[in-house]
């Protein structure tokens, strides 16, 4: 269904075996589940949030061909995957407690991007066996007063920099929304 998002995504990896580990190691601290099809069509291992009632899944497999990718290559294919964070305190965490003391590459430390959406706050780092880019994001339900601002200041700008785009803010989101063929 539409209104719950992505059902899964999966992934080829390299070096299956220590995939799992490095995902393992990520997903457990994370909180998620996990299980495998126990290679009755295929060999995979999925994770997931929401147990039992899942929300969507992630599911890494053995690659046949192919190399690690490099995520400055802008190389065809999935750019990076977002993971959702309870909090900036989670994000903040998953940094300081797990990527920092295992040497994981983070491309972008910790950091509100408001020219995203109000509030918004990440981190991206990347796979070191596959090169798979990710990022733990989190948005606030709702965006105080002082992040919107931050948002409207942070478009604005933007916008004043490129003669194709409106130069407010309101005229930058509405522009922003495309319509899409219908049925």
């Amino acid at each position: 269904m539409r209104w719950r998002g992505v059902h899964h995504v999966e992934f080829a990896v390299l070096h299956y075996d220590d995939s799992i580990a490095f995902y393992d190691a990520i997903f457990g601290w994370l909180e998620y589940m996990s299980f495998w099809t126990l290679e009755i069509d295929y060999r995979s291992t999925y994770y997931m949030t929401r147990f039992p009632a899942p929300h969507s899944f992630i599911g890494i497999q053995p690659a046949r061909t192919g190399a690690k990718l490099h995520h400055t290559d802008q190389a065809v294919g999935i750019n990076h995957i977002a993971l959702w964070a309870r909090s900036r305190k989670e994000v903040d965490r998953f940094y300081h407690e797990f990527l920092t003391p295992r040497g994981i590459r983070v491309t972008d430390e910790p950091q509100e991007y408001p020219h995203y959406w109000p509030g918004y706050y990440a981190l991206f780092f990347d796979d070191p066996i596959n090169g798979i880019h990710w990022e733990l994001a989190h948005l606030p339900k709702i965006p105080s007063p002082r992040q919107i601002w931050r948002s409207y200041r942070a478009l604005s700008k933007i916008a004043s920099t490129r003669p194709d785009l409106p130069h407010s803010a309101p005229r930058l989101a509405r522009q922003a929304l495309r319509p899409l063929p219908p049925r």
